[in-house]
């Protein structure tokens, strides 16, 4: 009987760990709110800087795309920005995408990825939110628009970074990671961030004053 209530005991105990530890670990994936990688199709390359996966292509991507409209935004900021915080994020993202796009093309041209020249038609309605925009609801709208952006990369960055066995990807990956996070640090500066409203939502027309921003990524 003693034998039989410890061998009881144990599947108990092992039970939950083989029902729950799959659905533990995809909680823990859909928390980082990554999403998955486009693939081109190209599956994974050689290169002499090591393998070339399908995440690693559109990581390379998604950095040229984030500077197609975040460099904009931002030389925009500098001349519209009435607080000095917005002015000052502002002359972060250019002088951050400068070198980032300038590095950004040199890792494209060396693994023969091909990128991108325009933004895409959602961050393209971003600028042109911004462009509509007026006065505080302006800065109000910038600031979130970027930080919701930014969030939104960093963990993309974190993943390329400690995934990628592409030696030029991780380089890209660890500038990124500066410059991202730097971004950050000078948006959140600025007083404006409406944490609340960097969680993920259904996007919504240009924001008025009194409902303020809801950007989505």
């Amino acid at each position: 009987m003693v034998i039989g209530a410890l061998a009881f005991t144990l599947i108990a105990l092992l039970i939950p760990v083989q029902k729950f530890g799959g659905k533990t670990a995809a909680a823990a994936a859909a928390a980082a709110k990554v999403p998955a990688p486009d693939d081109d199709g190209s599956g994974t390359l050689s290169t002499a800087f090591g393998p070339l996966s399908p995440q690693d292509r559109d990581f390379v991507r998604k950095v040229r795309l984030a500077g197609l409209w975040e460099l904009p935004a931002g030389r925009q900021a500098q001349q519209r920005g009435t607080r000095p915080t917005v002015r000052t994020a502002g002359e972060h993202l250019v002088e951050g995408h400068t070198e980032l796009d300038r590095r950004v093309l040199e890792v494209g041209e060396a693994l023969g990825i091909d990128l991108p020249d325009r933004p895409t038609e959602q961050q393209q309605g971003w600028l042109t939110q911004l462009d509509r925009a007026q006065g505080a609801e302006y800065e109000r709208l910038f600031i979130q628009l970027l930080r919701r952006a930014h969030g939104k990369v960093f963990a993309l960055v974190a993943q390329v970074r400690a995934q990628t066995r592409n030696s030029m990807v991780r380089g890209l990956a660890t500038d990124a990671n500066t410059t991202v996070l730097d971004h950050i640090t000078v948006l959140e500066a600025s007083g404006l961030v409406d944490f609340d409203g960097l969680a993920d939502a259904t996007p919504t027309p240009t924001p008025t004053p009194s409902t303020g921003p809801r950007p989505t990524k």
